[in-house]
């Protein structure tokens, strides 16, 4: 899906499952929107077809009714003309803050030049060391021009939407304008890493470049003498560090580095015409500024626009899914496995309703508990057809048990095993019992649901804590959603 697509449907999900009280966008509004939507594309369209065409119809729906959406949704694209802005002030500031040294005479030793290239080989190290050590992850201009270009949204619109309307009404005004930032950026943040890097790039050659135009424009005013002065060095000490600085340079033009006699003919008071050297200090700033910076930049546009047409929407989100499933014209399918656990019948009624908000219309199914250390018991149950039949899996654990890597380890492993990989595991924990045993521990419940948490997201699964005799139908939506996009911060209230 194109990033322009991915940013309206991820728009839709947060106006969908962040006005859950159907307050803004109704049942109704809904039904409207995937009906007319599956009408539009016909039989026989990509899901993703389906999803963007669906929430165009929403935007353009839920526009004049609330208005700070689209204007949200316009804010969070990236706005090119900050790119260019950047490029342009960058060469102005190439151009005018190179003054060679003081006056019309160079130092040798101390052009500002040389501090232009020593910053240039350090951000070409610190960016290696980022790929190999941080796989990646931007920098601080890099994360600074995101935010100032794309993910910079203003509060005050928020703010004055939600007092307009009643005090129900503006929560889930704000739930929506808070969600989709954050569900954006992570979706986003590939994309547009690769268009900071791209536009930092060509900053900074931008910047070279003005060096170098403001060598030769002032050059073309006055004459430039080259000459240097050191306490410490002698004429060969100071032949040999130009050198190996101005080699770039020197390969790049041609030109051979001037030898010891003529170093030391121009030690101050003596100089002489600084024209050789300009060239080779320009050389110097094209081979290790202006070319590599340029040939990063093709590369990181030719990233940028390879994610900016493949970013990958969270399809097995229970979100996506029963829209999908709904435009496939079947109902999806849940297959609960309690291990050591078994489901009363209120525990029953609490889990019926909070698959059934999560994954709307889905048909829900409970197994036989698997008995404590039974795990050949799932060589019975028929997951690797129904997984094909986009079945989704979820194990059920009970808070009050202690958990145990071996037994409830092994048995996630060979639940996911046998489950398949295209779904990713969503095990639930019922505080219920836990709750009934130690009434009002909170301290207790605290570090019990963190020993749980670490066992499950071990097993590359991820929990969804839920009180089965008291379920909080809002929360459980929340922690499902979150728990497809891997959200840091679990839910609120009695779900997390």
């Amino acid at each position: 899906m194109d990033e322009s697509a991915a940013l309206e449907v991820t728009a839709a999900r947060a106006v969908e499952t962040g006005d859950r009280d159907r307050l803004l966008w109704t049942d109704a509004d809904r039904d409207w929107a995937s009906r007319a939507a599956a009408e539009i594309v016909g039989e026989g369209a990509s899901a993703e077809a389906f999803l963007t065409r669906r929430a165009r119809l929403v935007l353009e729906r839920i526009g004049p009714r609330q208005p700070v959406v689209p204007r949200r949704v316009r804010a969070l694209r990236w706005r090119p003309w900050v790119g260019a802005v950047v490029v342009a002030l960058a060469f102005a500031l190439g151009l005018v803050v190179d003054r060679i040294g003081g006056g019309t005479s160079i130092n040798l030793l101390a052009p500002p030049v040389f501090l232009l290239l020593a910053w240039n080989v350090i951000v070409y190290v610190s960016l290696l060391v980022r790929v190999v050590a941080f796989r990646g992850r931007p920098g601080p201009l890099r994360a600074l021009l995101i935010e100032f270009a794309a993910l910079r949204t203003p509060a005050t619109g928020a703010r004055a939407g939600a007092r307009s309307r009643g005090g129900d009404a503006g929560t889930a005004r704000r739930t929506i304008l808070e969600t989709l930032p954050a569900d954006w950026a992570r979706l986003a943040a590939p994309v547009y890493g690769a268009r900071a890097a791209r536009v930092l790039h060509l900053a900074a050659a931008a910047t070279a470049l003005g060096v170098i135009a403001g060598l030769y424009l002032r050059g073309l005013a006055f004459e430039y003498r080259a000459t240097w002065e050191s306490t410490f060095l002698d004429a060969e000490q100071v032949r040999a560090l130009l050198a190996v600085a101005l080699a770039p340079g020197s390969w790049l033009t041609g030109i051979p580095v001037p030898d010891v006699a003529a170093v030391a003919s121009i030690r101050a008071p003596d100089s002489e015409n600084a024209a050789t050297w300009m060239h080779l200090l320009a050389g110097s700033v094209g081979a290790v500024v202006v070319i590599p910076r340029l040939v990063l930049a093709l590369v990181s546009g030719s990233v940028e626009r390879r994610r900016a047409g493949r970013i990958a929407l969270p399809l097995t989100e229970p979100y996506y899914r029963r829209l999908v499933a709904r435009y496939l014209g079947r109902s999806g399918r849940i297959r609960v496995v309690p291990y050591s656990y078994t489901v009363t019948p209120d525990a029953r009624g609490g889990l019926d309703a909070i698959l059934g908000r999560a994954y709307d219309g889905a048909t829900i199914t409970v197994e036989a508990p698997v008995a404590w250390g039974d795990d050949e018991a799932l060589a019975n149950l028929s997951f690797a057809r129904l997984a094909a039949a986009e079945e989704v899996v979820v194990p059920l654990f009970g808070l009050a048990a202690t958990p145990e890597r071996q037994a409830h380890g092994e048995f996630l492993d060979a639940l996911a095993a046998t489950a398949g990989t295209g779904h990713p595991l969503t095990a639930l924990v019922d505080e219920s019992g836990f709750r009934a045993r130690w009434p009002g521990d909170d301290e207790r419940l605290t570090v019990r649901r963190a020993a749980w948490r670490d066992l499950v997201t071990a097993h590359r699964a991820t929990p969804v804590f839920v009180d089965l005799a008291e379920p909080d139908l809002h929360a459980a939506e929340a922690a499902f959603a979150a728990s497809a996009l891997d959200a840091d911060e679990p839910p609120r209230g009695r779900v997390s």
